[in-house]
C-alpha cells in the first residue's frame, strides 16, 4: 500500500483536522499552524513546533496526535507507531490513534495488527465511519491473502478463487 494511493493514509490528515474542532481558540490556532505545516509537506518544522509545545503540556492528546501524523509524513513509521500506541494507552477512549496505528500496520503488511487496532477504534466509537471503512479494507486484504494461499495449495475450485482474487484487486487496487 503506497501512501499516495492509500485511502487509509490520506485520512491521517483529515483526522488531525477533525481533532482540532474540539479545542479552544488559542490552542486551535497553535494546532492549526502545525496542521498547515504538515499539510504543506513540512513535517520537520511541524515536529519542532510540536516538541516545543509538548515541553509545556506533555499530556496534550491533540499535540501528541499531530506528532504521530508529522512523524508519519516524515517517514518515521516506527516513531509514529510508538506515539500512537502511547496515545491509545493514555487515552483508550479516543478512536483516532487506533485508526492511525492501523494505517501504519497495514502499510507494513501487518494486517492482523491493523485489524485489531481498527476493532479497538470501533469499540471506542461504534459509529466511527472511517474506522469501519478501513476495517472493511483490511478484511478484504486478509480475504485476498487467504484466497491466494488456497489457490497456491491447489484449492479445489481454482476458477472461483481466481474470481474472488479479481474482485479483491478491484476493492484494493493498490495491493499486489
Amino acid at each position: 500500500m503506497t501512501p499516495a494511493r492509500s485511502p487509509l493514509f490520506r485520512l491521517l490528515h483529515f483526522l488531525a483536522a477533525a481533532l482540532l474542532a474540539a479545542t479552544g481558540a488559542a490552542q486551535a490556532d497553535d494546532y492549526g499552524a502545525i496542521t498547515r505545516l504538515i499539510q504543506a509537506g513540512q513535517p520537520a518544522q511541524a515536529l519542532a513546533q510540536i516538541d516545543e509545545r509538548l515541553a509545556a503540556t506533555p499530556k496534550d492528546p491533540q499535540l501528541r496526535f499531530l506528532r504521530g501524523v508529522a512523524q508519519t509524513d516524515a517517514g518515521q513509521a516506527p516513531a509514529a507507531i510508538e506515539t500512537f500506541t502511547r496515545l491509545t494507552q493514555d487515552y483508550p477512549e479516543l478512536p483516532e490513534p487506533y485508526n492511525n496505528l492501523a494505517v501504519l500496520y497495514a502499510q507494513g503488511d501487518e494486517l492482523d495488527k491493523a485489524r485489531a487496532a481498527l476493532e479497538m477504534a470501533v469499540r471506542a466509537n461504534p459509529r466511527y465511519a472511517t474506522a469501519l471503512e478501513n476495517l472493511g479494507d483490511v478484511y478484504a486484504r486478509l480475504a485476498a491473502d487467504a484466497w491466494r494461499k488456497a489457490l497456491a495449495q491447489g484449492g479445489a475450485n481454482a476458477t472461483a478463487l481466481q474470481a474472488k482474487l479479481a474482485l479483491a484487486r478491484q476493492l484494493t487496487p493498490a495491493q499486489r
